[in-house]
């Protein structure tokens, strides 16, 4: 399968996952990625995961997540002969991917008015919690922080539960998902003739996606609130009790709660005035739930999904992280990615890949998560430096 950004070279200077993630996608459309770490420590997601061995290995199962395809050069930037390999490199590069703090790269001397001397149409891509500017812009921000300022906790949970955090880290990959759309839409100006600064902040990148709560509040006026897993629009919409287990439901149009009504025998609530209209039912959601769930007290979830889905009432299971994946669906599509023996871990590695497919294939890379400085050596040489250049290197601790 050819690859859209096959020929693009992307520095990746980030850790743990906003950046990392971005740059997992440009690798997976067919970016040659390079990984430029901390000699020594790396990638602080080496040192994450359920996996306490992989951590001591610095193959952390955070780690091995968001950085398979890559290529792995050990760099001490504050070294001037570290510097120096740095500059070879990002000449040779079309993009670059950092998420330190503001002001970083520019107190190692590396700010973006350096780089693009070296690279006139460089790409560079900075991420951080709060973007390169405001008052903010020089405080610490992590996946929880950001889920907290940005409005997302305040909304989910019910009201007796509310704030919750979201289970996973959805404004690091918020933040890395526009970020790698940011680059993309950057490659494919014509003609690249000047360097570009892409400033990704993570705060802004969430909110973004967070358009219907937003404008409830900025147009109608109405502060968002969590309910649960009710559905702020529509009722019944939401998850029901079954005889074993949850069931989403997602009855949002007339005809579908209709349907719904007449499949579990409940038609009589067709033409009840409390629940007949759409707004009517939105003020009495509670009341009409409770008599669909004794109604769908009388079997499982499993049985009442193919039912309903027949009769045209959108619905589903709540699986678990391990159901899902075992799902023909999921498992059948090539959404999993297994990299045999992979070294540094000693045993098979089975990653998630992207969310799509393109002519009919899921992307993939080739390699699986690089060691720590892998690729140092091969890297090197590409860029003209010897066997012996290379040793002196080493020995000055520059990479």
């Amino acid at each position: 399968m050819s690859k859209p950004l096959a020929g693009i070279r992307v520095l990746d200077l980030t850790n743990v996952l906003a950046g990392p993630f971005c740059c997992h996608q440009l690798a997976h459309m067919g970016a040659d990625v390079i990984k430029v770490e901390t000699p020594g420590s790396g990638d602080l997601a080496r040192q994450l995961g359920a996996d306490p061995v992989l951590n001591q290995a610095h193959m952390g199962v955070s780690f091995l997540a968001q950085n398979a395809g890559k290529r792995s050069i050990s760099v001490n930037l504050k070294h001037p002969a570290g510097k120096e390999v740095f500059l070879r490199l990002v000449q040779g590069a079309d993009v670059l991917v950092e998420n330190f703090r503001p002001g970083v790269m520019k107190r190692l001397g590396l700010g973006f008015e350096v780089l693009r001397e070296h690279r006139k149409d460089l790409i560079y891509c900075a991420i951080s919690g709060f973007g390169q500017d405001g008052p903010l812009k020089d405080y610490p921000a992590y996946d929880q922080i950001i889920q907290g300022m940005s409005g997302v906790m305040s909304i989910t949970g019910d009201p007796e539960t509310a704030p919750y955090r979201v289970g996973y880290p959805i404004a690091d990959t918020i933040g890395g998902m526009t970020a790698a759309f940011a680059v993309a839409a950057a490659l494919a100006e014509k003609p690249r003739s000047h360097a570009r600064f892409i400033d990704v902040s993570m705060l802004e990148a969430t909110m973004a996606t967070m358009g219907w709560a937003v404008s409830n509040y900025l147009v109608a006026g109405r502060v968002p609130a969590p309910m649960g897993n009710e559905n702020i629009t529509a009722s019944p919409s939401g998850t029901f009790r079954t005889a074993d287990g949850l069931l989403n439901i997602a009855a949002n149009k007339q005809e579908q709660f209709e349907a719904l009504c007449r499949v579990v025998g409940r038609e009589d609530l067709i033409a009840n005035p409390e629940y007949a209209e759409r707004h009517a039912r939105l003020s009495n959601r509670y009341a009409l739930k409770a008599e669909l769930e004794s109604a769908l007290a009388a079997r499982g979830a499993q049985d009442w999904w193919p039912v309903l889905t027949r009769a045209g009432v959108p619905c589903g299971p709540v699986y678990t992280v391990e159901e899902v994946l075992a799902h023909p669906q999921v498992s059948e599509r090539g959404m999993v990615a297994t990299f045999p023996d992979v070294p540094g871990v000693g045993r098979d590695v089975r990653v998630v890949r992207t969310g799509f497919k393109l002519d009919g294939k899921p992307p993939a890379v080739d390699a699986p998560p690089p060691r720590l400085g892998e690729h140092s050596d091969e890297l090197l040489a590409q860029l003209g430096y010897g066997k012996e250049d290379i040793r002196t290197l080493k020995e000055q601790g520059a990479i």
